[in-house]
């Protein structure tokens, strides 16, 4: 689909810009030609050329982002870049694309979030007229928020930054659209999101993330979607970085989802939005009804404690409890009668709609049989960790974008509330057909890059698991000197991590490595339990200061583990991937276990069971490959330059003792490889020479 204006301009070509002596190495950055990078960018304009897909593994180093960024800009058509963290969505658009602006001349492009991170103008205007704010808190920041709407130009929140991620205030006056009025709304030319579809309409790139993309591509695949619901606009090709989260954030977005916190969010508005109006006291007296029978009926679902369980046993929850929901339903019902009474309330039309969704999600979660669907449920306590070790199961969460919600109203993130929350799930097993349907047969061109793509030098798992049929491929090594700069310890004589005498036997042995590298390390743990009991193990006895995740927002934990010298900083799941912390400060990382997906996960349990009846091995088709590239995101954290030395650590004797250690072996770049401490301890005590006999300088303290 071409953009709105074509470019009259020509950009250069891939020669003229990525070759030695060319347009880059001109350039205000430090120049280095890398070969991986320029055949990359080769590739990418061959596929968008001739309208093929195509997965690319690129290396760290290898500069990827400009190998794709310049040859969808020179296609003269609209390509939408889609990232998996809001970290790179962030990257690209603030520091990468206006560094190639300062070198080719102006560029359209485009920055786009999910609603929730927009402010609703008709939303704010109505708390105006009859405010519904809780304490002086909720106060203070309706005060900030008011006085920004009158300057601010994109309405995004991120402007705030004062603004606590979980604000209960926001969620009031974002603009999800399942309380959009569209067209019809009194503030629609004024809206910041009718502002950025023009922006995006006119652009000849936009910068996405994955949430977004998928959670768009979904509301498409709905015949019922109201015309308003997507925001991404056609394009000639999609270019997919951090490619290896697609089918976690796919998996969410082709599922469905309901919670008591989306039944309150609903409750919320339709106080806010219809309170005081003629015709409203009716429909105060059925939100509360429905407040009490949704309490009743969420607290009767199967009390297994937090944390993720099958729900198998609808038809008999049906029959014990069948009254409760029939309760929810009616409520619901009656409720979508009273805002259609309502014709003079513009807010009646999108109440009345959510209350439908709402109606038509529980009764799918309760009673739709469905081949390609696991049903589960998941309870989560509130605070800092109620999103923990989600990533390890096989289900993404946005970290980046805690109040965001699928164009159908599902919330993506418990983060919102620190109150018990229950969530009733229905989770595609197996989103390769989904993908190929509703995505690759779509798409003229898709481009699908990462640095962790492949499973013993091959994109079979990938492709298998994403249903790509006819798509070529490239791995691009990186240009990192992996054998002179990082050395892989594996301990000897570690027990299995299965048994009670492992966490003993990790303590002494990340207690001596710490010593050794001065602090400078991540210590990164694949399960909550594991890191707490780890943590106040060695906490005691480290010289060193030592940040725990979960005590701060992981922005604030690596900005303090950045400015402070030996810091360790203990971490589960978020810290594996997205986090780039180069230089001194970082010289360490170490892994306690094998990465592998728990096998009493609902959704893992499925896609297994799946798998095995289909005749495939689920440990070695599904369980190894996720853990590999889980693994390899790990490690990746340490080298993130030429400059950059350090030592990965892997505690999990499983690795040399199993026959299948050696797939993570072969999976991995080529460290070099020891078992002897005394390495380790040589690793650090002198600096290494590079190949000209420039020594690279240890770091200190």
């Amino acid at each position: 689909m071409p953009s709105a204006n074509t470019p009259t301009r020509t950009l250069p070509t891939l020669h003229e810009f990525f070759a030695p002596g060319g347009i880059l190495a001109r350039s205000p950055l430090p120049y280095e030609h890398r070969p991986g990078q320029y055949e990359m960018a080769k590739a990418v304009e061959r596929a968008l050329a001739e309208r093929r897909h195509l997965i690319v593994e690129a290396g760290t180093g290898t500069g990827k982002t400009l190998a794709y960024l310049l040859p969808a800009l020179r296609t003269g058509q609209r390509v939408i870049v889609s990232t998996g963290t809001k970290a790179l969505q962030d990257q690209l658009y603030f520091r990468d694309l206006p560094f190639l602006a300062s070198l080719l001349g102006e560029l359209r492009v485009c920055y786009m979030k999910g609603r929730a991170n927009y402010l609703c103008r008709h939303k704010l205007y109505a708390l105006t007229r009859q405010p519904v704010l809780s304490g002086l808190e909720e106060i203070d920041e309706y005060q900030q928020i008011a006085a920004w709407e009158k300057t601010t130009e994109t309405g995004d929140r991120a402007e705030l930054s004062a603004l606590p991620e979980s604000s209960p205030l926001w969620q009031k006056i974002d603009a999800r659209s399942e309380a959009c009025l569209g067209s019809s709304c009194p503030d629609y030319r004024r809206c910041f999101i009718t502002e950025m579809r023009r922006r995006a309409a006119e652009s000849d790139l936009i910068v996405v993330n994955h949430h977004l993309f998928f959670a768009d591509a979904a509301v498409r695949a709905e015949a019922v979607a109201a015309p308003d619901a997507g925001i991404l606009p056609p394009a000639a090709a999609v270019i997919f970085d951090e490619a290896h989260e697609i089918e976690s954030v796919a998996s969410n977005y082709f599922g469905r989802s309901l919670s008591n916190v989306r039944i309150e969010d609903f409750i919320r508005d339709a106080d806010v939005l219809v309170r005081g109006k003629e015709g409203s006291s009716q429909i105060i007296l059925l939100a509360q009804q429905l407040r009490e029978r949704a309490r009743m009926f969420f607290g009767a679902l199967p009390q297994e404690g937090d944390g993720r369980h099958p729900f198998a046993n609808r038809e008999e929850f049906l029959e014990s409890s069948g009254d409760l929901y029939l309760a929810v339903q009616t409520t619901l019902k009656l409720l979508e009668a009273e805002f259609d009474r309502l014709d003079e309330i513009d807010e009646a039309q999108g109440l009345e709609a959510r209350a439908a969704a709402l109606r038509s999600d529980l009764a799918y979660l309760l009673e739709a049989r469905v081949e390609n669907m696991v049903f589960w449920l998941e309870r989560r306590g509130g605070g800092a960790f109620a999103d923990r070790d989600r990533k390890t199961a096989g289900v993404s969460v946005p970290e980046e974008d805690p109040s965001h919600r699928s164009a159908r109203g599902r919330t993506s993130s418990p983060q919102r509330a620190a109150a018990r929350s229950t969530f009733l799930q229905a989770t595609p097993i197996d989103v390769s057909t989904l993908l190929h349907e509703l995505v690759w047969d779509q798409t003229p061109t898709a481009i699908l890059t990462s640095a962790t793509l492949t499973v013993q030098g091959g994109f079979e798992h990938l492709r298998r698991r994403l249903g790509l049929q006819e798509t070529r491929e490239l791995i691009v090594p990186s240009h990192f000197r992996y054998d002179r700069q990082a050395l892989l310890y594996l301990p000897p004589q570690m027990p299995d991590p299965r048994t009670p005498e492992f966490v003993e036997a990790a303590a002494r042995t990340i207690e001596r490595i710490l010593r050794i590298t001065r602090g400078r390390a991540f210590c990164l743990f694949t399960s909550y339990a594991q890191m707490r009991a780890l943590y106040e193990r060695l906490l005691p006895v480290l010289d060193f200061p030592v940040l725990l995740h979960g005590s701060a927002p992981r922005k604030a934990l690596l900005a303090e583990f950045r400015a402070t010298p030996n810091a360790v900083l203990f971490g589960t799941s978020s810290f594996w991937q997205g986090v780039d912390v180069q230089g001194e400060a970082l010289s360490c990382v170490i892994i306690d276990k094998l990465p592998f997906a728990v096998p009493s996960d609902p959704v893992v349990q499925a896609r297994m069971k799946a798998i095995e009846e289909n005749g495939g091995r689920p440990f070695f088709d599904y369980q190894i490959p996720e853990a590999v590239l889980t693994l390899k995101q790990g490690f990746g954290r340490l080298i993130r330059s030429l400059e950059d030395r350090g030592l990965l650590v892997l505690l999990d004797p499983r690795i040399r003792t199993q026959r299948y250690g050696q797939i993570f072996l072969q999976s991995l770049p080529p460290y070099r490889l020891t078992q002897n401490i005394g390495d380790v301890e040589e690793f650090f005590a002198a600096p290494e020479e590079d190949e000209n006999g420039k020594g690279n300088a240890q770091p200190s303290n």
